[in-house]
């Protein structure tokens, strides 16, 4: 609630108990299940990501963050809008996987309707055939605040340093 402008004291600890300790709930769009396998590998142990806090639920109700995989079937579009507003806000959503973010090689398929961007909201994109599991971690702590976001303009201009040093 918002009183006069200022958050209360819940509205704070709220948002901190969800940057802090975030939960998760995964959601396969049609996908060839590579990048849900990368996303298993970041909760196995070698990446333990439950020692930042992040938790995988078996509930959109119950999650913070939803992480999107695969190309946007028409079979799925409908229920994909459901889990999304079934979560509760405020919500990050992230895109995991090249099917997610253009379709890659599903595009122009019959069956898929676009890329993720085009039916919800998309918070992050983390892009890769499947992404590795540190790309993934990496997105997450993106989008929580833990890392800070570079505007585009300075990544390419670092990148073009990189290059001219060479």
């Amino acid at each position: 609630m918002n009183i006069g402008g200022t958050e209360s004291v819940f509205d704070q600890l709220r948002s901190w108990i969800r940057r802090k300790s975030p939960w998760v709930f995964h959601v396969n769009t049609g996908s060839c299940n590579g990048c849900d396998i990368e996303i298993l590998d970041v909760l196995t142990p070698r990446y333990d990501v439950e020692r930042f806090g992040i938790k995988l639920v078996g509930t959109p109700r119950h999650a913070d963050v939803l992480l999107v995989t695969g190309p946007v079937t028409a079979q799925v579009k409908e229920r994909l809008v459901r889990v999304y507003n079934s979560v509760p806000s405020p919500k990050v959503v992230i895109a995991i996987g090249n099917c997610t973010i253009s379709g890659n090689v599903f595009d122009g398929s019959y069956s898929v309707v676009g890329p993720l961007n085009k039916i919800i909201p998309v918070d992050l994109y983390v892009p890769g055939c499947p992404p590795r599991p540190e790309s993934i971690i990496y997105g997450v702590a993106m989008a929580l605040g833990y890392i800070p976001k570079k505007p585009l303009e300075e990544v390419n201009r670092v990148e073009r340093t990189k290059t001219q040093a060479k």
